[in-house]
């Protein structure tokens, strides 16, 4: 098991999925230079995801652009298709690119990988929020109950940045 990545771990060299599995996009190569937010959820359409973890980030777009956040990610273990029907119909529009990590590649990758098999079927992502700047890790929001939202909120993030 890889440990979780903290401040100052490096982004991994992790191949995400934008709308169709014909978009890959590395992570690493879309963060560099930039300052980003990275919102891990355990699913799209998922109770938490769907209702307050993620609106929280689209609401609070602007708040993040004034602290001079370059672009905001979602990223979930679902395949590329679910990801872009997850954006329409939460209205994310520009605000928040969402990324597929269709085999937990990502999540484990950060060591933010749980198995949620009796719940949702697979290995699944943590819920957390990170702060990246040019690929270099500045904050981590983890939450022990993936079901919750607290550490990982818009929030909680923007006091961090």
């Amino acid at each position: 098991m890889t440990s979780q990545v903290k401040p100052g771990d490096r982004l991994p060299q992790v191949t995400l999925f934008d709308g169709a599995p014909n978009k890959p996009v590395r992570i690493d190569e879309l963060c560099a230079g930039k300052s980003v937010v990275i919102v891990g959820v355990p699913g799209a359409f998922t109770p938490t995801c769907h209702s307050s973890h993620l609106p929280g980030f689209v609401a609070d777009f602007d708040k993040l652009k004034a602290k001079g956040v370059d672009l905001v990610i979602c990223v979930a273990v679902n395949d590329p298709f679910v990801m872009a029907a997850w954006a329409g119909a939460l209205g994310s529009g520009d605000k928040v690119l969402m990324l597929a990590d269709s085999r937990a590649e990502f999540a484990k990758a950060l060591g933010m990988d749980i198995d949620l098999t009796a719940v949702l079927g697979s290995v699944r992502c943590r819920r957390f929020s990170m702060h990246v700047v040019d690929n270099v890790v500045k904050s981590v929001n983890a939450e022990e109950d993936s079901s919750k939202v607290d550490a990982s909120s818009s929030c909680r993030l923007l006091t961090k940045i």
